[in-house]
């Protein structure tokens, strides 16, 4: 349940800080690696039901955030949210491959999205969504990998 409050939370706080504060781009398009991680610890406990959380989140943002920066963030988040919805229907990898092939894919396309929606794509900021994304995937990636290698052992 933490990790679901924590989703939405920082999905709202996200979008809130990039309509208040846009000239911190740098910084909220770190944050944006959090939501990710936080987004696929939802996606392995609650399956498909991070769609209803993310739906959530966008309602919240449309009435906390600029119109422009909810609209961008619910597209974004609709484009990911599909390819992970059929990488996780559709592969049969382990859990922990799931995720970084759906992160491998719907990173991208969801940063180039939000950024080129909101008028920040800018070198700088795409950089450091993309690799505070990808960086924040890898780490879970490599918890659950060294947890299924440590079951393994123990079986």
């Amino acid at each position: 349940m933490l990790f679901l409050i924590a989703y939405i939370s920082s999905v709202v706080l996200i979008n809130y800080a990039f309509s208040t504060a846009p000239h911190l781009d740098i910084i909220w398009s770190a944050w944006g690696g959090l939501v990710f991680v936080l987004r696929d610890m939802v996606q392995t406990r609650f399956g498909h039901g991070a769609i209803a959380a993310m739906l959530v989140a966008l309602v919240l943002s449309y009435v906390t955030s600029a119109p422009s920066i909810a609209l961008a963030s619910a597209i974004a988040f609709a484009v990911s949210e599909c390819i992970d919805w059929l990488v996780f229907s559709i592969t049969k990898r382990p859990l922990h491959d799931r995720l970084w092939i759906s992160s491998a894919l719907s990173i991208p396309l969801d940063t180039f999205i939000f950024f080129g929606m909101i008028d920040a794509f800018t070198p700088a900021v795409i950089l450091t969504a993309m690799g505070s994304k990808f960086a924040g995937v890898t780490v879970v990636w490599l918890i659950m990998a060294w947890r299924l290698r440590n079951q393994a052992v123990v079986s």
